[in-house]
């Protein structure tokens, strides 16, 4: 099965990304420079997923919310 190609600005790619840059760090063999370079976009992309779950958050409880009023509405409506 062909592996699915990621939106850039996915959270999965994002968090994909992240595993490539931990791998790397973890061999060792990455010129220090480099591995400086590859530490702040990890502490960048770490950031941007963190308000990426925020954002989901947030949505799913007002989801949540919305439809707990909704069933009360509907619950009231019916006595």
């Amino acid at each position: 099965m062909a592996a699915k190609k990621l939106d850039k600005n996915s959270l999965e790619h994002s968090l994909q990304r992240l595993q490539e840059i931990t791998e790397s760090l973890e061999q060792g063999d990455v010129p220090l420079d480099e591995a400086v370079n590859l530490y702040e976009e990890g502490i960048r992309i770490s950031k941007e997923c963190a308000e990426k779950l925020k954002t989901a958050e947030l949505k799913i409880k007002k989801l949540s919310k919305g439809i707990e009023e909704q069933l009360t509405l509907n619950k009231s409506d019916e006595e």
